[in-house]
């Protein structure tokens, strides 16, 4: 055996190795072994957690609102602000009292639009979603390595090197989740608490300066006068180009998403956790406020102290305002401190959206039957999640700007999502003043998703490219995982049970049965048709197997299988996703729990089989007898312990 032959199934067995039935649920870099109980945190802890995503946009978004919105970012900001404040906020709210094991709002559209077309819209979301989680890796990254080029005291072979200092940055990010550490809240509060408070700094600093300087607010109001004339102009125009500053309303989604970290009260249980609820509630209203102060300053303060040109690309301002303010009035050493924090947390930030997906994925794909098995697991995802942020970063030349659109796109169309799924769920509850409210907020959150989608059609490009990707992998995936037994569990109620095992002292012979003929007489000539045509003795007793399709668009599913008598008849009948599947479970669970050898009886399927097969994939009913068989044979290798199958 050669050393390669030797490697591959150590590298096989490290990268699966983690491999789970559930997604892990942290939020950071970390996993806990799966046998110990997760610690819990303090809401304000947890609330750092999901802070170095939304506080870490402060390190771009006053350049992107003074590039968006000229000498109207402050007013613009304001809209945003009211936005957060009276939309976004007690929508996600709303999500956090409804999805309290971190689902988001994407789950709770999965609830509200079941089977196919349900399971369409959600991966069609998982686009939008993986493009704001990739993207927020990227453009994290990208403003990271703006802060590194142009630091002062940068080695001068880093000039101009954005490209190689932002794959260098995503390559470490890779490089910590396929090695792992711990201790990731500890962290985040770190980096929040020294990020926050330089800010703040360079906050106070900025308005010492104005008020040594009060002519530059003059100057700054004699530009909004002479370019916009009236307030009433100034409003309107605000109100126009506020949907460019989307990027600040990034962050809720992963707020409702580290949930299950929070600690709540000794009486939650799983079905009310009302504890943690009231602390995500108070997760997301903290760091609304917080976010929302820094940025109604910080946009005043940008456009009214840094000249326009320097916003340019190619700007010592661009992507990197407040780190110029930094520079510029408390020195290049505080300076050079605040671009290390501001890096920090950044990088930090696409952690938090690589855990993100780490966590969505494994939720949704592998559950639908539409990723291989391996995407269970994390480090094979962190692969290829790192490969594609290379190939977005490489599309985009590591430019902040422009990917601003793209991930704009992403987190206005799963807010748009999340105050859909609110307002439909207030309806459905009859709380009709509540969802008119959130109706209004989202009729205004979709009239900003499609402003910014016609104005920057890019973001909806690279979504899109997403979206196809994920539709075509998960379809392609569905295909080949067909064949799969597609049950967690097999399960009997006591007539089954007594069925079964009077059975059993006998040679257990099943006959599948069409749900639709139910009538005593049906199963009396079924029953004569297979003894007569597959030679059944007089003697043996016959099981009827009914399986009644309830939604063809799950994967694997908890089969119940229930006992039924009519007249001398006994069936058993089981609600499941797909028949020959649940019939090849059914038979090789029986197999296991008597230790005879089941034989089972078809009758031949009409029709062409290639429309049988295609109705098999997508109805989960077709050609039954061979697909029952395939699986079995996939199933079960040793054909002396395989279930008999007859076809008459």
């Amino acid at each position: 055996m050669t050393i390669m032959d030797r490697s591959a199934p150590r590298v096989r067995s490290w990268l699966l190795a983690d491999i789970t039935e559930e997604p892990a649920g942290h939020q950071g870099p970390f996993r806990s072994p799966p046998q110990k109980e997760e610690h819990k945190h303090a809401w304000w802890k947890v609330m750092c957690l999901t802070g170095v995503d939304y506080f870490s946009t402060l390190g771009y978004q006053p350049g992107i609102a003074a590039l968006a919105a000229g000498v109207l970012s402050p007013l613009a900001t304001l809209v945003l602000v009211a936005l957060t404040l009276c939309g976004a906020l007690p929508v996600y709210r709303r999500v956090a009292a409804e999805s309290p094991r971190g689902e988001g709002s994407i789950a709770m559209l999965a609830k509200l639009l079941p089977k196919w077309g349900g399971k369409i819209f959600v991966l069609v979301l998982l686009g939008f979603a993986a493009t704001d989680f990739i993207i927020t890796m990227t453009l994290s990254a990208a403003d990271g390595a703006a802060h590194v080029v142009e630091n002062p005291f940068a080695p001068s072979f880093l000039a101009g090197q954005n490209m190689l200092v932002t794959l260098v940055l995503l390559a470490l990010l890779a490089a910590v989740f396929l090695k792992g550490f711990s201790e990731a809240i500890g962290i985040a509060v770190m980096l929040v608490a020294v990020f926050l408070a330089l800010n703040l700094v360079v906050v106070v600093a900025g308005f010492w300066h104005i008020a040594t300087a009060p002519s530059v607010v003059t100057d700054w109001t004699q530009a909004l006068t002479a370019q916009h004339g009236s307030p009433w102009a100034m409003i309107a125009i605000s109100l126009l180009v506020f949907p460019k500053l989307a990027l600040g309303l990034s962050g809720f989604e992963t707020g409702v998403a580290v949930m299950p970290q929070i600690t709540g009260d000794p009486t939650d249980t799983a079905s009310s956790p009302r504890g943690r609820i009231r602390g995500a509630r108070k997760l997301l209203t903290t760091s609304a406020l917080i976010m929302s102060g820094f940025l109604i300053v910080t946009s005043f303060l940008t456009i009214v102290l840094i000249p326009e040109p320097e916003f340019e690309a190619g700007g010592q301002a661009n992507g990197r305002a407040l780190a110029y303010l930094a520079h510029e009035y408390l020195g290049n050493g505080f300076g050079t401190v605040y671009d290390v924090s501001t890096i920090a947390i950044l990088w930090f930030a696409g952690a938090s959206a690589m855990a993100g997906l780490l966590n969505l994925v494994p939720r949704y794909l592998p559950r639908f039957g539409m990723a291989p098995d391996w995407a269970r697991a994390v480090r094979p995802l962190v692969l290829v999640f790192a490969t594609i942020a290379v190939g977005i970063t490489w599309y985009f030349d590591a430019s902040v700007d422009a990917q601003g659109a793209a991930y704009a796109t992403g987190v206005l169309v799963l807010i748009t999502s999340a105050a859909v799924a609110v307002t439909i769920s207030a309806r459905r509850r009859r709380q009709h003043r509540k969802s008119v409210a959130f109706a209004v907020v989202s009729a205004i959150f979709l009239y900003t998703t499609v402003v910014n989608v016609f104005e920057r059609p890019e973001g909806v490009q690279v979504a899109a490219l997403f979206i196809i990707a994920i539709l075509v992998v998960s379809f392609a995936s569905r295909i080949s995982r067909a064949f799969e037994l597609r049950a967690d569990s097999v399960t009997y109620d006591e007539t089954a049970q007594r069925f079964i095992e009077d059975a059993a002292r006998g040679t257990i012979r099943i006959v599948t049965h069409d749900v639709e003929r139910r009538g005593t007489a049906d199963y009396r000539i079924k029953a004569a048709e297979q003894r007569a045509e597959s030679h059944i003795p007089d003697p043996d007793p016959i099981l009827f197997l009914e399986v009644n399709i309830k939604d063809s668009s799950e994967f694997a599913t908890k089969l119940r299988v229930h006992g039924r008598q009519r007249d001398e008849h006994r069936i058993l009948w089981v609600n499941s996703a797909a028949i020959p599947n649940t019939i090849a479970a059914i038979l090789l669970d029986i197999r296991d729990r008597t230790g005879a050898i089941p034989h089972v009886y078809f009758e031949w399927t009409e029709g062409n089989p290639v429309t049988n097969l295609l109705r098999f994939l997508f109805i989960g009913q077709g050609e039954v007898a061979p697909v029952t068989r395939e699986v079995l044979r996939r199933a079960e290798p040793d054909v002396a312990r395989r279930p008999h199958v007859h076809v008459g």
